[in-house]
């Protein structure tokens, strides 16, 4: 099954946490600390593979995480790195911010890799925090988590040429005539429920070509197969918009044609600035009024083909071959890269709690929350020199706080004392 849309979870790995060790052995006093770090987790890495068509690989996996960072140990041995997660996807694939829907990441290009969540920092050892002051430090550093973000992977299509026009305009037929592709072909609605794609092969030139379906009217709001498809013309160089001028199905051609563009040009508005060709399909079945009429209503570079007899096909390659000759080649989104803030280290946050408490949170709080060990002097001592330096007992002091009054850190309270 083509999938070309997917939501998935991802979180990058932990960081291994520090070691609290002290180096003994026989006939060597005073050993002193020799407790490891640990070792950092993995990130998520996207690396765009050309092999791949679809998003099919993720359509029923959801999570997907990186190794954490293994814990450090004794003789200052470090933690092992976890590996990072490589997730590959198709070759135009766009990742978003499932909550913001900004875009994180374009991998346009075969082998365009994206580190979109970086692992965690792994945590110090009790090695890293002996000073001349501190012999013997008791106490080392938790890793640092990392929290799990879910994520849009959007495939658009990258062709040169881009098939439009209504369901049983002829599409995939003349696709299958211009190409070796071999689209699914029958005389119903949406015989197309998937972009398909062949590569138009000529004398010294050749080119890519996508059939889009779904565009019928309220496709960008969403009718028929809707706006599902529609991102796939957003890549591409060239339009040919295929018009069935022999009225086969009662509709009118010109109808369809204005149909079909009011949809593109609501659902991107830069579509309108993209070349455009007209191929009138079926002429074999159609009446030459009817084509005289469609030529007196609409202005465009116009060709009269028809798909099953190849009548007109050799005009409208060459056409098109000129036409994609002088334009530039295609390229990335532009776009303003969006990533997950860093958190300040030294942030946090004071509320009261309904009970009267004093409340301490935020990112300092939490990575204070990693290192400490209260029960050990020289630990709780570096805890209290930290929410010093950071303001929070200044902070304590303007809210008012008072001796006796309880402090919430975590899932400790504490007795401010002054």
């Amino acid at each position: 099954m083509f999938i070309d849309r997917a939501k998935i979870y991802i979180k990058a790995g932990d960081g291994g946490d520090g070691c609290t060790s002290f180096y003994t052995e026989k006939y060597v006093p005073n050993g002193g600390p020799d407790g490891g770090d640990g070792g950092n987790g993995g990130s998520v890495v996207f690396v765009a593979d050309g092999s791949i068509a679809s998003l099919s690989e993720y359509r029923f996996g959801k999570h997907y995480r990186a190794e954490s960072g293994g814990a450090g140990s004794g003789k200052n041995r470090h933690g092992k790195s976890g590996a990072d997660l490589v997730l590959r996807v198709p070759r135009g694939t766009v990742v978003r911010d499932e909550q913001t829907q900004n875009i994180m990441a374009d991998l346009f290009y075969d082998g365009d890799k994206a580190a979109i969540l970086i692992g965690g920092q792994g945590g110090k050892g009790n090695a890293r925090f002996k000073s001349s002051r501190r012999q013997a430090p008791g106490f080392s550093q938790k890793g640092e988590p990392t929290h799990e973000h879910a994520v849009v992977l959007e495939l658009k299509t990258i062709a040169d040429v881009g098939l439009v026009g209504f369901p049983n305009a002829g599409k995939s037929t003349l696709l299958s005539v211009l190409t070796r592709a071999n689209p699914k072909i029958a005389n119903y609605p949406f015989t197309t429920l998937s972009p398909n794609l062949g590569v138009c092969v000529g004398d010294d030139f050749s080119f890519t070509i996508a059939d889009i379906p779904g565009l019928i009217e309220g496709a960008s709001d969403g009718a028929g197969l809707g706006h599902h498809f529609l991102r796939h013309v957003d890549r591409t160089r060239l339009i040919v918009h295929v018009v069935d001028v022999s009225s086969s199905d009662g509709r009118d051609p010109v109808s369809d044609y204005n149909t079909v563009n009011a949809e593109l040009f609501k659902y991107n508005p830069e579509l309108a600035d993209v070349p455009q060709i007209i191929a009138l399909n079926k002429i074999d079945s159609a009446d030459q009024a009817a084509i005289d009429s469609f030529k007196s209503h609409v202005k465009g570079e116009i060709y009269e083909i028809s798909g099953i007899t190849h009548r007109g096909l050799d005009s409208l390659k060459r056409a098109v071959t000129d036409k994609l000759r002088a334009l530039p080649p295609p390229k990335p989104i532009e776009f303003e890269p969006f990533s997950y803030p860093d958190a300040d280290p030294d942030s946090f946050a004071l509320s009261r709690g309904d009970d009267g408490v004093f409340v301490l949170e935020g990112e300092l709080i939490e990575r204070l929350g990693r290192m400490v060990v209260l029960d050990d002097r020289d630990s709780f001592m570096y805890f209290q020199r930290r929410l010093d330096d950071a303001g929070v007992t200044k902070a304590l002091r303007n809210a008012g706080i008072k001796n006796g009054d309880t402090v919430r850190i975590l899932d400790t309270e504490f007795k401010y004392e002054k």
